[in-house]
């Protein structure tokens, strides 16, 4: 679906501006380290990941999506990221899990869960 598509690219932007265009006044994200409940935490979240991986890239990858309907969609999917630490160039992979609901005519996020991939 389109909308992971967008996501990823606002993501890519480094501005939540355009990453809260795509989100839920309701959503949620359970990242490995905290659960955000709100859009100012998202917000505070993302902008610190941004802030310590320097040009970081964010992709993903074998994407199953594992239930859509007119107002709702599930997709599981690994997710890479790529960028600098301290001028160290580092990468890394996971798991994820995102939810999109439908309301009037637009998709938005409402849930993502994030961990590591199991050992």
């Amino acid at each position: 679906m389109e909308v992971l598509h967008k996501y990823i690219k606002a993501t890519n932007t480094h501005n939540f501006d355009e990453v809260r265009k795509i989100l839920h006044p309701n959503a949620a994200f359970f990242f490995s380290d905290q659960s955000c409940t709100t859009l100012e935490e998202i917000k505070t979240y993302f902008e610190n990941a941004w802030s310590v991986v320097k040009n970081e890239n964010y992709e993903a990858h074998d994407v199953k999506w594992l239930y859509t309907e007119s107002h709702s969609a599930t997709c599981i999917y690994t997710y890479f990221y790529e960028g600098y630490v301290n001028g160290k160039y580092i990468s890394g992979r996971g798991r994820a899990t995102n939810v999109f609901v439908k309301e009037s005519d637009e998709w938005l996020l409402i849930h993502e869960h994030l961990s590591p991939l199991p050992k």
